[in-house]
């Protein structure tokens, strides 16, 4: 079982950068496919970035072309690397890795505000 734990979230000015980590602990990461989740207060949880354990990477369409998705299995870490941010992307970050079915793990979130 894998245990997630996000950080990096923080205050941040519209047309900014921020780059949000997720470290594993208890289970190597290399078997997982990885996810970024996001849920704005009053909405659905909203999938924004996947990376298989070949590395392939899927984003949303809402952030195409502005966050990059990483991972490095030998640190046991997922990188989302977050650039243009606009007010819209104010939300809580979560990690989320997945092993196969039904086992799903989520890390706590991270609170990612965009504001002037």
């Amino acid at each position: 079982q894998v245990h997630l734990v996000e950080s990096g979230g923080g205050l941040v000015q519209p047309g900014g950068s921020l780059t949000l980590s997720c470290a594993a602990s208890g289970s190597s990461l290399s078997p997982y496919v990885m996810h970024w989740y996001r849920q704005a207060p009053g909405t659905q949880r909203e999938l924004v970035a996947t990376v298989t354990p070949g590395g392939s990477t899927v984003y949303a369409d809402s952030v195409k072309g502005r966050f990059i998705i990483s991972r490095d299995n030998a640190k046991g870490t997922v990188d989302l690397q977050m650039n243009c941010l606009k007010p819209e992307d104010t939300a809580v970050y979560y990690c989320n890795g997945v092993l196969g079915l039904g086992n799903a793990y989520w890390g706590q979130g991270t609170q990612v505000t965009v504001s002037s």
